[in-house]
């Protein structure tokens, strides 16, 4: 009677394969389980896995059996050659293998048109100078840890030459890989990768713990993870696809899987493209966020720039990017936490996220895209950065989002990022067209020590929730545009210093205010209510601040308010939809003839003042016109 194992959880009717046939008795089909469209980034993810890549059953009574054993390896069929320690698979079939090799290796030298399948039920293979388990030739190669089982590979150290193929790795495959099962593998490389192929590289299921001195996972054409457990130490990166003679190639799809990377490179790299739609996620790249060095133990700022000691050395040009993309990096969901010394989440293209939970500590971007960033769902916190998110564009229609920054919170601006130590922030942003920042919804909050929203183009906020702690030195401001600034909707809050203090400009067709009042500590709470005593916003900023803006759908042309700022208190009438409208060195712009607001100058108006007892410094003067009248205060 025959014995099979089939574990009933995945698919059923698997490829039974005879040890020694020839024959392929069902093609590969694909899995209709994980089928993701994702279409509007022109990527089909809907054929990454076969019901075959999936399939961790086998035949045991028609399978072949190899017993590893130093010096003395047995197998009964003709299929298999044995030479010392040297095991070599020649033909197509199922094969498990059990027992230890102190120094040996298992071949695959099949016909191109086989599909192999190696179950490890208690295998420990060491190859003191090559792989411990090489592909030299087949259509595909299944490796499946039986159920239970612990499995071990390992490489010694150095790679010998065996034929005219540049073996690197523990495992070493010229063709398509794939591993699953429900067993454990350990994979050690004290030189080179842990697993390599020329082809895709598949994961379906499995534990693997992964330590090699160079990538961890490493896949010419993709690396596909349908799920599994993966612990990775890796010397470079610790997922890895690039392929360099087609540009079509080298991606990364990740569907589910929990994931523990540590990495001195990327954690997990694309040469091209790279999606993720579930899985759990943490990541520490480079050492980590508090890998880079800071000059007295602080970020130094100047204007556009940060100075820190890092050293000029060949390692400084290791890209540290915990998840990095050359080409479209889109997020649909998942849980991440995220650490590196380089950007935390890059693509040189466009970041899309659309959901997921995501914690993010960078030495550099915690989200950088050379082109486009869009978030449209999730949970985003940004603990630490240098600059938050960062991208010629910037739309924010959903999500939760906290960003935390030493430098700029949101940035639009051209440039590219190639490894992020070109020198602070890494990008040489400049003016340019086509930066913008768009916010119509979702909650965002921002504490910036540099400009807390930063264009170099136009701002538009149409909706979601805004809320910004803003710098409070004044060579920055909590919103800073190069184009045009227009609120046309949603709650928009920031405080922080006067000095370069920039408010929306008159395209804008929702009220919004910016009042310079007298300095308040952080934590004084910030709230506005009508002329009937009804609170229409509030919220308490996380630094000291002078300097006000709010925007909400409920500030309307010819009405009173009341600003509270701590304990004071600032009577604002709207006698435009933008009071105190424009930016200055040192003071901000009026709308045109008298004002009663704390702004700056007027277009051929007023000379602002501060709303205070009228003592100090006022604003810078508009081109003529008379003094205006701070403010009453109560």
């Amino acid at each position: 009677m025959k014995r099979k194992v089939v574990l009933a959880f995945l698919l059923t009717g698997a490829l039974v394969l005879s040890g020694c046939s020839k024959t392929n008795s069902s093609n590969e089909t694909s899995s209709s389980s994980t089928s993701t469209d994702s279409s509007a980034q022109g990527i089909d993810v809907s054929n990454m896995f076969s019901d075959r890549d999936k399939e961790i059953g086998y035949d045991e009574e028609n399978s072949t059996v190899i017993k590893l054993s130093d010096d003395s390896t047995t197998c009964d069929s003709d299929a298999v050659q044995i030479s010392g320690n040297t095991v070599t698979i020649i033909d197509e079939g199922t094969y498990i293998l059990s027992g230890t090799l102190t120094d040996g290796m298992v071949i695959v030298d099949a016909e191109d048109t086989d599909k192999v399948q190696l179950v490890l039920d208690g295998v420990d293979i060491t190859s003191a100078e090559s792989a411990a388990i090489y592909v030299r030739e087949a259509d595909k190669v299944f490796i499946t840890t039986a159920s239970d089982s612990k499995n071990t590979l390992t490489n010694g150290g150095t790679y010998t030459a065996i034929d005219d193929n540049n073996i690197d790795a523990a495992i070493f495959s010229k063709s398509d890989l794939t591993l699953n099962g429900a067993g454990s593998l350990t994979i050690t490389a004290k030189a080179g990768h842990g697993v390599v192929s020329k082809d895709d590289l598949v994961l379906t299921s499995g534990t693997y713990q992964i330590d090699a001195a160079s990538h961890g996972l490493s896949g010419k054409d993709s690396v596909r993870i349908a799920s599994g457990s993966y612990t990775i130490v890796s010397g470079k990166d610790g997922i890895h696809a690039e392929n360099a003679d087609d540009t079509s190639l080298g991606f990364v799809y990740l569907a589910d899987g929990t994931f523990d990377i540590t990495s001195d490179g990327d954690g997990i790299s694309a040469g091209n493209w790279l999606q993720a739609d579930g899985g759990v996620y943490t990541v520490k790249a480079g050492g980590g966020s508090e890998n880079v060095q800071k000059s007295d133990g602080e970020w130094q700022f100047g204007p556009g720039q940060r100075t820190e000691s890092i050293d000029t050395t060949e390692e400084d040009t290791v890209s540290m990017k915990a998840i990095k993309a050359a080409g479209e990096l889109i997020l649909k969901g998942g849980k991440y936490s995220l650490d590196s010394a380089d950007d935390t989440i890059h693509s040189n293209a466009n970041v899309t996220i659309s959901d997921g939970e995501f914690t993010l500590a960078s030495g550099d971007d915690g989200i950088h895209a050379d082109s486009a960033t869009t978030i449209s769902g999730g949970t985003v916190d940004i603990t630490e950065s240098y600059e938050g998110i960062e991208a010629l564009s910037i739309d924010i229609t959903g999500g939760d989002i906290t960003v935390t920054a030493s430098d700029d919170g949101l940035n639009a601006a051209g440039g590219n990022d190639s490894s992020g130590f070109e020198g602070p922030g890494g990008d040489q942003f400049a003016a340019e067209d086509g930066a913008y920042i768009q916010i119509s919804g979702g909650t965002l909050k921002v504490n910036a020590s540099g400009d807390g929203i930063d264009s170099n183009g136009d701002i538009t906020v149409s909706g979601g929730e805004t809320y910004v702690s803003g710098p409070t030195n004044d060579g920055n401001s909590a919103l800073d545009y190069n184009g045009t600034g227009t609120g046309t909707g949603g709650i928009f809050i920031a405080a922080g210093s006067s000095g370069m203090a920039e408010n929306f400009g008159d395209s804008s067709t929702q009220g919004v205010m910016m009042v310079t009042v007298d300095s308040q500590a952080a934590g004084s709470a910030v709230s506005l209510s009508d002329s009937s005593g009804n609170e229409l916003v509030s919220w308490t900023p996380e630094k000291e601040y002078n300097s006000v803006i709010i925007s909400c759908p409920e500030i309307t042309t010819g009405q009173e308010y009341t600003l509270t700022t701590g304990s004071d208190t600032t009577q604002i009438t709207m006698d435009s939809i933008v009071y105190g409208s424009g930016s200055g060195m040192g003071g901000n712009p009026g709308n045109g003839g008298a004002q009663d607001n704390g702004g700056g100058p007027g277009n051929n108006g007023d000379m602002g003042q501060k709303p205070d007892d009228g003592n100090g410094m006022g604003n810078a003067p508009g081109d003529g016109g008379n003094m205006g009248t701070p403010p009453e205060k109560s």
